[in-house]
C-alpha cells in the first residue's frame, strides 16, 4: 500500500515525488515515458539556475535527486483507477498497485499535423513552444502553425526574435482574440499565408525549408525557414479520470488552490490541470502544492489536525 501514486513522470510528477518523498511518504511515480513532454524541447532557457541546459540533461538531474530520496519510478499506462472507501486501486497492462491517494501529473501532448518531417525533425527544427525555444531563432526565418490565441501569440513572440515570421492558417480568418489579430497583423516582419496548410517539412541534419498548399487554389509554395512552430492545440488526455474529476471544455483536470480535485484523496498537477498558463516552472510549482496536500489529507485521515505544514529542511 503507497501513501500516494503519481502518473505522470515528466517534471511535476517528478516534482510531486520529491515533496512526497520528503515528507516521508511512500510514493510511487508511473508514466510512459520519462520527462514527459518537456522531451519535445530540445534546450531549456528559462529555467531558473540554468542559462540554458538541455531537456534531457534537467530531467536526468531531477530524476537522480527522486531516485536519491528513494522514490520508485515504474514506466507504464494506466488502465483503470477504482476507489473504494478511501483506497484507490490502480491498473496497469501488467501490475495493480494500491495507494491512499493520487496526484495525477500526466500533462498534455501537443496536437500533430501528421506530415512528413515532423517527427523526423523533432527538436532539430520542428517544436511546440515558442516561449521555450523561441530564443534559439534570433535572426533566423520560422514558420508558426495554427490560427488561435497560441498561435497568433507564438507569432508576435518571435517577431521581436526571428528575422522573418510566417504565419500559416488554414482558413481566412482567425479564432484569436481581435487585439491579438491586429498585433499580429501590424507587425512588418511577420507574413501571413492564409487558406494553407503545411504538406511538408524538409531537411538534412535540421529544418530548412517547408511545403505548403494553397487550399482553394492547389498551388503549392516552398518556405525556406530555419524552424516549424506548431500551434495548433493541446490534448489534455483525462479520460482515466473522467467518473472522478471535474473538467472543462478542452478536458483538463479542475483543482482548487490546493489541488484538490471533485475526489477526496485524488490531487493533480502541471499542464493537466485548469491553469491559466502552461510552464515548467508552474507545473513544478502546482506539483509541490499537490504533495503536501496529498500529505495533509492522510494527516488529516489518521485523526491529526490541520497544522500548517512546514518543510522539513527549514529551521524550526
Amino acid at each position: 500500500m503507497y501513501d500516494t501514486i503519481i502518473i505522470g513522470s515528466g517534471p511535476a510528477g517528478l516534482t510531486a515525488g520529491i515533496y512526497a518523498a520528503r515528507r516521508e511518504m511512500k510514493a510511487l511515480i508511473i508514466g510512459k515515458e520519462l520527462g514527459g513532454q518537456i522531451m519535445w524541447a530540445s534546450e531549456i532557457e528559462n529555467y531558473p539556475g540554468f542559462s540554458l541546459i538541455k531537456a534531457d540533461e534537467l530531467v536526468n538531474k531531477i530524476k537522480k535527486q527522486v531516485d536519491n530520496l528513494g522514490v520508485e519510478i515504474k514506466t507504464g499506462e494506466i488502465k483503470e483507477i477504482k476507489k473504494e472507501k478511501n483506497k484507490f486501486t490502480i491498473y496497469t497492462q501488467k501490475e495493480i498497485f494500491k495507494s491512499k491517494t493520487i496526484i495525477i501529473a500526466m500533462g498534455l501532448q501537443p496536437r500533430r499535423l501528421n506530415i512528413p518531417g515532423e517527427i523526423e525533425f523533432n527538436g532539430r527544427g520542428v517544436t511546440y513552444c515558442a516561449n521555450c525555444d523561441g530564443p534559439f531563432y534570433r535572426e533566423k526565418n520560422v514558420v508558426v502553425v495554427g490560427g488561435g490565441n497560441s498561435a497568433l501569440d507564438a507569432a508576435e513572440v518571435l517577431s521581436k526574435i526571428a528575422k522573418k515570421v510566417y504565419l500559416v492558417h488554414r482558413r481566412e480568418e482567425f479564432r484569436g482574440f481581435e487585439v491579438l489579430v491586429d498585433e499580429v497583423k501590424s507587425k512588418k516582419n511577420i507574413e501571413l499565408i492564409l487558406n494553407s496548410e503545411i504538406k511538408e517539412i524538409k531537411g538534412d541534419l535540421k529544418v530548412e525549408k517547408v511545403i505548403t498548399v494553397n487550399l482553394k487554389e492547389k498551388k503549392e509554395k516552398e518556405l525556406i525557414v530555419d524552424g516549424v512552430f506548431i500551434e495548433i492545440g493541446r490534448i489534455a488526455h483525462t479520460d482515466l479520470v473522467a467518473k472522478l474529476v471535474d473538467r472543462n471544455e478542452q478536458g483538463q483536470i479542475i483543482i482548487d488552490s490546493q489541488g484538490r480535485t471533485l475526489t477526496p484523496g485524488l490531487f493533480a498537477a502541471g499542464d493537466v490541470v485548469n491553469s491559466a498558463f502552461k510552464q515548467l516552472t508552474i507545473a513544478m510549482g502546482s506539483a509541490t502544492t499537490a504533495a503536501l496536500s496529498a500529505y495533509q489529507y492522510l494527516q488529516l485521515q489518521s485523526g491529526k489536525g490541520e497544522e500548517l505544514i512546514i518543510d522539513r529542511s527549514l529551521p524550526r
